[in-house]
């Protein structure tokens, strides 16, 4: 969990973090999670991000830091995690004691303990259930944005009504974790925000509804315990008054939407219409602003954050720095600088030399395996020269996500002597 305090000039003025394995270790998890004994299954635990967010409050508090100051707060969560209010929590939530830390009084208002994550792939069932309701994978794909995927949201809720229907019928409210944070701080039910709830396989991103038909496929009853969703800039309210008599905070300090981890990556990089933004990580992602979206059985389409008209597309490739890092070593020695010489010694196009790089199953196409092939479209089995090697696993890493880009509806324009 982290916190940065900005002023009106954008200047930092403080940021700090809790690390969820080294700080509470009392919840024992690794990387902040639980890798469940079927290795399908991933949870973190609610109350160890409520634990994160006190701790964190009481070390700005002992720092001196001055929260009667804070206007407006906001915040980004992992898209496609789910919290599971229980029946009667809201009340417990409204009246929290400012005596106590926040995880004390929450301790027992959730139906699920352990939250599914992003990381979750045991819903396949769930999935080909949805899709078969919906008509099809790309039907649901042009309704909610995305074909149905395992972390989504609607499959997740769907699995646990079908294995434990008393729980879904204990719980009043379903939040994703980006509202569940926004919640704390109201004091109240957070909505879900319009770019989040696109990675749901539930929200009818033309509308910004609701799909009844998804809804239905996936358990009774899930329209109110959803609430309705808001644009991601919306103001929901003043924070909660535990935070004015527990820290100090301003009775008028705003609380805005808090929305998914990658729609506050477009945001935070203040991308316009036409702009481009590449992760290299361990996995490349790639978001886009688009205008007129074409959503596909690869990638995903959000509503755009920071314009509820417009749109942002994104897309994984499993097989990023990993496999970088992998032909460094093969063809340049272990050394950037080596890679970076190798690959400015030929010219782009590679001679015609291209190649694909999947170690492992890749997301956006769905491959794995090496293929390369010369400038007569011929396989090439053996390898090609180190320099050759390079230069065809980069040129063809960005053409692939050009290509998969422009399916999406990412238009290229052309400009006068470049492109």
């Amino acid at each position: 969990l982290k916190v940065i305090a900005i002023d009106e000039q954008l200047r930092v003025i403080y940021e700090d973090n809790v690390h969820f394995d080294k700080d509470l270790p009392e919840f024992k998890t690794q990387g902040g999670v639980y890798i469940h004994s079927d290795r399908l299954t991933v949870t973190s635990p609610v109350l160890m991000w409520i634990k994160a967010l006190d701790m964190i409050l009481e070390k700005m508090k002992s720092s001196g830091f001055n929260f009667s100051q804070i206007r407006a707060l906001s915040g980004a969560g992992q898209q496609h995690g789910s919290v599971y209010w229980k029946k009667g929590s809201s009340q417990i939530l409204k009246n929290a004691s400012p005596k106590l830390p926040l995880h004390q009084s929450l301790k027992d208002c959730f139906s699920v303990s352990d939250s599914p994550i992003w990381m979750d792939s045991s819903t396949a069932s769930q999935c080909r259930e949805l899709e078969k309701a919906m008509g099809g994978a790309q039907h649901l794909a042009r309704v909610t944005g995305s074909r149905a995927y395992e972390r989504f949201t609607g499959n997740q809720i769907a699995k646990i009504y079908s294995q434990n229907p008393e729980v879904y019928k204990q719980t009043e409210r379903i939040s994703l974790v980006s509202s569940f944070a926004a919640s704390l701080f109201l004091g109240t039910y957070a909505p879900i925000d319009y770019s989040d709830g696109s990675g749901m396989n539930l929200l009818e991103i033309w509308e910004k509804t609701w799909s009844k038909s998804c809804l239905d496929a996936c358990a009774p009853g899930l329209e109110e315990r959803l609430g309705y969703p808001v644009p991601s800039h919306s103001v929901l309210g003043p924070i909660s008054p535990y935070y004015s008599q527990r820290y100090g905070f301003s009775p008028d300090c705003k609380v805005v939407a808090f929305t998914g981890d990658n729609p506050a990556s477009l945001a935070g990089m203040r991308l316009q219409e036409g702009d481009i933004a590449i992760s290299l990580g361990t996995s490349d992602t790639l978001f886009l602003w688009i205008q007129e979206p074409t959503p596909a059985l690869e990638g995903h389409i959000l509503c755009n954050p920071v314009d509820s008209q417009t749109y942002m597309a994104l897309l994984c490739f499993k097989n990023g720095s990993l496999m970088r890092e992998r032909i460094r070593d093969d063809c340049a020695s272990g050394s950037w600088e080596e890679f970076s010489k190798a690959l400015s010694s030929i010219a782009a196009g590679n001679n015609g030399n291209l190649g694909f790089y999947f170690d492992v199953m890749e997301i956006t196409p769905e491959a794995v395996g090496i293929h390369r092939f010369n400038r007569d479209n011929q396989k090439v089995v053996s390898g090609f020269p180190k320099e050759v090697e390079i230069r065809a696993l980069v040129e063809g890493q960005f053409m692939a996500k050009r290509i998969h880009a422009e399916k999406l509806g990412y238009k290229v324009c052309k400009y006068e002597n470049q492109w």
